[in-house]
């Protein structure tokens, strides 16, 4: 019985996981911030504010050199 109850919570986690935190590892990472930011992302109110964080902070990527041909 126990097993049935945790089933939809384990199933709600991955597709959270899934859908929320997977994008926003790769967009802090591509932004030049550390990864480990996105799971702020499944915190309410605190997401809000990682997000505001993201959207109006300077960003430092690395732009690709240009080829010579």
């Amino acid at each position: 019985m126990g097993t049935q109850t945790w089933l939809p919570t384990i199933i709600y986690l991955t597709m959270y996981l899934l859908i929320l935190v997977v994008p926003f590892w790769f967009i802090f990472k591509k932004a030049g911030f550390t990864p480990w930011l996105s799971l702020l992302m499944m915190v309410p109110l605190v997401n809000i504010i990682t997000f505001c964080y993201l959207a109006f902070a300077p960003w430092c990527f690395r732009r690709p050199k240009p080829t010579e041909s």
